[in-house]
């Protein structure tokens, strides 16, 4: 199987963990009113679960570029950075 369909289906499992993260039931477990360091829970939970997903995106993307060899995944090596003109 070509890594690009291990990524898209990585992606896929990701935007349906998301979809389940800012589905009703979850957000209804956290919307009361206590205060966590003095941020709604509701809140909270939302921030970090964005944060998640982005993160998971994130790191998907880049164990796939650096599974295919391609070097866009390392950015020790100044992947990704400009040439000198």
């Amino acid at each position: 199987m070509k890594r690009t369909n291990v990524r898209n289906e990585r992606l896929v499992a990701l935007f349906l963990f998301g979809l389940l993260l800012f589905n009703y039931p979850l957000l209804a477990m956290f919307n009361s009113a206590t205060l966590v360091a003095g941020v709604p829970k509701l809140y909270l939970y939302l921030f970090v679960a964005w944060a998640a997903v982005i993160a998971g995106a994130g790191l998907i993307l880049r164990l796939t570029a650096r599974e295919d060899g391609d070097g866009r995944g390392d950015l020790s090596r100044g992947a990704g950075t400009m040439p000198p003109r």
